[in-house]
């Protein structure tokens, strides 16, 4: 110390007193490497102490490098300008309470084998801390950080309490060493929020009630041994915990955050509550392993709930209110239910072991006596858009809309069970055109793949909806077999009219197939025509109706002879024996004009014949060749259609 040749703490008692003796509250200090005992230190603080303020006053406070034996007491300390303790030592607790430091705050490389109490303190400059090494708790509690706060690589003891605290430039935490906790409950922080590659061994990360203006808070690749609790937090941007490590529960009940969270690669040991949460833009659980999670939400999302290639280890029941929810690879080691609003959900290639529910819901979750908030979100309707690669052996779809699903690629589709009231494409309704031809399609139920299909088959898609990009448009032999599952699907859940339109579907993929020969084409093409595959009683009981005017306006004019034959019966009595002898004159073919081979007499005659070949029985009714002939083919033709008919009501009445 100038002018002495020694520092404070080896000067002598006479030239210590004169130095002590000349300071003034506000002056410079400078410390660096000296060695406080209480009493030194106690002494030092006296004589900078304002007796109208009852507080010690410095201008800049120089104590780098410098040893504190025992407990160092600076509470309702004021620095005009920088506190440095750059590599200082404290051999007990550092106590800050209630300090005010104009300036910046240097404790870098700082040892404080106590605990470090900045309580209620107020830092205008920034706080470092990095690299400290503190053997107690650091306690920042209601305390106000007008800079950024850095405490990365430091390794603390015991807990990290900032509840309370206002941050207003960012807060760094990378690659620090929390043993028992982080503790952030109500605090406002105006910057960004890293705890990046932390390690927080046993206790929690607790920011409950917490305000994080700009970016977010930032967790990546931290090891927490606690539970992380978010509940009630404000974050106006993001949450990222993308290959975090988390041995507890993850909870956000309550929280809003105005973009997204993000959990992708983590590891989730305990329970996920979101119950209420709401996410601006997209909720992300990548690749993340849910160890014993069973329950998420319920949550408002207004983008995407991503859980593509997550691991659910354990029984789970998911909530959500999510534009999307993508299920891509995920994989389900236990049972699992998805109740769902608004979303559009990705099933593909998902590993169902167990079975699993995806359910829409039609009124909003309810929060105790509240329903949820669901901002950003207008159509209710759940649509699941893909199951291609699911084996759907233990899949229930309950009251979604299937309009858009891409069915072809799913394994043991025969087994998918569809309950609630679920909703499928129909064809284009209407009268269209075809060159220069009327073309009406049958109304059905189809699947997303068959509109693909035919829209690629016309250059205006003819009310077909095209394929979306990067989805293959598939032919119809690879269609059929899925309409032919989803109709055993249904047949064995006991809905046969259900599963009418399936078959239609199968029939139809079958009569355009390109692997089938030409005969079995034109006899599907006739089984078509004919009564839409036995589905369409309509157009086998027109045919039926065409085939009997047809059979009745043959009759009348060429089927009946001209007069009904008058037998002749002679005979003659030789004893007791009398010989009888009938003769039959040969039935001649009507002539005349047409106009009196119609009368009223010939059309009851062949309206008997042709009700009785309906019914496949003779009518006894004398006939010339060609109506002989004519009654043959209609005794064949009329109770075929007459059968397809009933086989078509059948079919949509059968239980």
């Amino acid at each position: 110390m100038e002018p002495y040749a020694a520092c404070f703490a080896h000067l002598a008692h006479a030239d210590r007193s004169v130095y002590l003796t000349a300071l003034r509250p506000g002056a410079d200090l400078d410390h660096r490497g000296t060695s406080f005992t209480a009493e030194l230190l106690s002494s030092l603080l006296a004589a900078v102490t304002a007796p109208s303020m009852r507080r010690p006053v410095m201008g800049q406070a120089q104590f780098s490098e410098a040893r504190f034996d025992g407990d160092a007491e600076f509470s309702r300390l004021k620095i005009s300008g920088d506190a440095v303790f750059t590599e200082a030592a404290f051999g007990g607790a550092a106590l800050f309470a209630g300090a005010e430091i104009e300036g910046a705050a240097e404790f870098g490389r700082t040892t404080i084998e106590g605990k470090a109490l900045f309580q209620k303190a107020k830092i205008k400059g920034h706080t470092s801390f990095q690299e400290a090494t503190v053997d107690g708790d650091l306690m920042f509690m209601n305390a106000e950080l007008c800079g950024a706060a850095y405490f990365g690589h430091a390794v603390i003891a015991g807990e990290a309490w900032f509840a309370g605290a206002e941050i207003r430039g960012d807060c760094q935490f990378d690659l620090v060493s929390i043993r028992d906790g982080a503790y952030f409950g109500t605090a406002q922080i105006y910057g960004d929020v890293h705890f990046d590659q932390a390690q927080i061994e046993k206790g929690d990360v607790n920011f409950a009630g917490a305000t994080v203006h700009s970016a977010g808070a930032a967790f990546r690749d931290a090891w927490i041994g606690g539970n992380v609790l978010f509940d009630d937090v404000t974050i106006d941007e993001g949450a990222v915990f993308d290959g975090a490590r988390i041995r507890g529960q993850v909870r956000f009940e309550g929280a809003g955050v105005g973009e997204g969270a993000f959990f992708d690669d983590a590891e989730i040991g305990g329970d996920v509550w979101f119950r209420g949460a709401q996410f601006g833009t997209d909720l992300t659980f990548r690749k993340t392993v849910f160890e014993r999670a069973t329950g998420v939400g319920p949550l408002a999302c207004t983008g995407t709930l991503d859980l593509s290639e997550a691991v659910f280890n354990s029984a789970v029941i998911i909530e959500a209110s999510a534009s999307a929810v993508c299920c891509r690879r995920t994989r389900w080691m236990s049972s699992a239910t998805l109740r769902l609003r608004y979303a559009s959900v990705d099933l593909s290639d998902a590993v169902v072991e167990y079975p699993l529910t995806v359910a829409a819901l039609p009124r909003p979750f309810a929060l105790g006596r509240r329903d949820m908030a669901e901002p950003g979100l207008a159509d209710s309707r759940v649509q699941v858009v893909s199951l291609r690669g699911v084996d759907a052996a233990y899949l229930v779809l309950n009251g979604v809309d299937l309009s858009a699903c891409l069915f072809a690629g799913a394994v043991h589709l025969d087994q998918l069970r569809l309950e609630g009231r679920y909703r499928l494409e129909t064809v284009p309704p209407g009268l269209r055109w075809r060159d220069a031809r009327p073309v009406r399609w049958t109304p059905r139920r189809v699947v997303a793949e068959e509109h693909h299909w035919r829209a690629s088959r016309t250059a205006d898609a003819d009310g077909w909806t095209p394929a979306p990009p990067q989805v293959d448009v598939l032919e119809p032999a690879a269609l059929a077999p899925v309409y032919r599952a989803l109709r055993k699907s249904l047949e064995d859940g006991k809905h046969e009219p259900g599963a009418a339109d399936f078959y239609y579907g199968e029939m139809e993929m079958r009569r355009h197939a390109d692997d089938i020969p030409r005969g079995e084409r034109s006899l599907l093409t006739a089984y078509w025509a004919l009564s839409g595959y036995g589905m369409r009683a309509s157009r086998a009981f027109g045919w039926l109706l065409v085939a009997m005017t047809a059979t009745v306006l043959v009759m009348m004019l060429w089927g009946l002879p001209r007069q009904d034959p008058t037998t002749q019966s002679t005979g003659s009595l030789v004893g007791r024996t009398i010989r009888m002898t009938t003769e039959s004159p040969d039935l001649a073919n009507p002539d005349g004009p047409y106009g009196e081979r119609l009368s009223g007499e010939r059309f009851d005659k062949s309206l008997r014949v042709v009700v009785n070949s309906v019914i496949f029985r003779s009518s006894g009714q004398d006939l010339t060749t060609t109506g002989t002939y004519t009654e043959m083919a209609s005794r064949l033709a009329e109770p075929v259609l007459l059968g397809l008919g009933l086989l078509a009501i059948r079919g949509r009445i059968k239980r």
